[in-house]
């Protein structure tokens, strides 16, 4: 076994910075979500996704692909969110094997104003804190992160 590239203490610090940045930027916005809307972080990406959908309708592995959830959790989240009126659960009239995920009237209504108060929280937390030549740097980073992800998780099969 080769000995690994250990990162030096400025690769170290972009690495830690990072991740740092991600779990508190996910735990801001999931509070702010659940404090002021009842809904969980998970619950808005479900809602934005079907929000967005023609009809607001999705099959159900669509949306776990955009969502990148497994099949098991997005079953289970699914149904706590239908159980909580948000969205139904239908087979699919093309091939009746899969099923149809539709967001449900008190859902759009959740997502409407939850939309209104995140937009809110990642300009605050995010967007009005950098300049525009930050942006683009941002934009930058975080799309060749992707690019390499998306290359890793189709060399491993994902």
């Amino acid at each position: 076994m080769t000995e690994p590239r250990w990162l030096d203490e400025q690769e170290q610090r972009a690495w830690r910075g990072l991740m740092a940045t991600q779990e508190s930027l996910a735990a801001f916005i999931d509070r702010q979500l659940r404090t002021r809307c009842g809904l969980s972080h998970a619950d808005y990406q479900v809602l934005a996704h079907l929000s967005e959908s023609p009809e607001g309708r999705l099959r159900s592995f669509e949306l776990g692909d955009r969502l990148h959830w497994e099949k098991s959790r997005l079953s289970q989240h699914l149904s706590r969110m239908q159980s909580r009126g948000l969205v139904t659960r239908e087979r699919s009239q093309a091939d009746q094997r899969g099923a149809v995920i539709t967001i449900t009237t008190t859902g759009q209504e959740l997502i409407t104003t939850a939309a209104r108060q995140h937009v809110a929280d990642a300009r605050d937390a995010v967007v009005d804190q950098l300049t525009q030549a930050e942006l683009r740097t941002l934009i930058a980073i975080t799309d060749k992160v992707r690019r390499r992800l998306a290359a890793l998780g189709a060399a491993s099969g994902d």
